[in-house]
């Protein structure tokens, strides 16, 4: 159990320390082409590795482009959580897209959609 809470503690410290560099530190142009936020970071058991989850708000063009703009960020990023977070050893850094608030929009929409299209006789109670 402590090794779980160890890994909370570090992900919450990475995720914390990466929204400040988003914010102030990485100065990749293409990282500002859409509006980014962290949604989770995934620590490995051995802390060797950190997924880090973005969700990207703009176009599909804006979001290829901040992803590229991430990922040649990855190596400055590891060496600021090596200088920022105090851990024996400082993970791995891997971004990765996180769709599931698309997914969450499109399927709320497809709901409404059936509902605004539903007869109104289902409405009425037998």
């Amino acid at each position: 159990m402590a090794t779980s809470r160890r890994m909370a503690r570090v992900s919450s410290l990475i995720k914390r320390e990466v929204s400040q560099m988003l914010l102030h530190g990485i100065k990749d142009d293409r990282v500002g082409a859409g509006m980014v936020s962290i949604t989770d970071v995934d620590v490995s058991g051995d802390l060797q590795h950190a997924k880090i989850f973005v969700s990207i708000y703009g176009t599909e063009e804006a979001k290829k482009e901040t992803m590229a703009g991430l990922q040649s960020a990855a190596p400055f990023v590891r060496s600021q959580l090596g200088d920022r977070v105090r851990l024996r050893r400082t993970p791995e850094v891997v971004f990765l897209e996180d769709r599931s608030l698309e997914r969450g929009d499109r399927i709320l929409d497809l709901l409404n959609q059936l509902n605004h299209d539903r007869p109104a006789s289902l409405d009425e109670a037998p």
